[in-house]
C-alpha cells in the first residue's frame, strides 16, 4: 500500500514485463482468431465436399436408371 502523498514508483523491468504480457495477450487472441477463420473455412469446404459427393452419385444413379430404362422396353 503506498502512504498518502506517495506516489507509486514504477520500475523498467515492471514496465518491460507489463509490456510483454499485454503483447502476448494480443497475440494469443489473434491467434484464436485466425484459428475460429480456419474452423469456418473447413467447415464450408466439408459442405462443399459433401455436395460434390453426393452430385457424382446421383450422376451415377441417374445413369443407371437411364441404362435400365433404355434396355427395359
Amino acid at each position: 500500500m503506498t502512504e498518502p502523498g506517495m506516489e507509486r514508483f514504477e520500475c523498467a523491468p515492471g514496465l518491460r514485463l507489463q509490456a510483454h504480457e499485454r503483447v502476448v495477450e494480443i497475440q494469443h487472441d489473434h491467434i484464436i482468431r485466425r484459428l475460429d477463420r480456419v474452423e469456418e473455412m473447413m467447415e464450408r469446404l466439408e459442405k462443399r465436399l459433401w455436395l460434390t459427393v453426393y452430385g457424382i452419385v446421383a450422376m451415377i444413379l441417374g445413369e443407371a436408371l437411364q441404362s435400365v430404362l433404355v434396355a427395359v422396353p
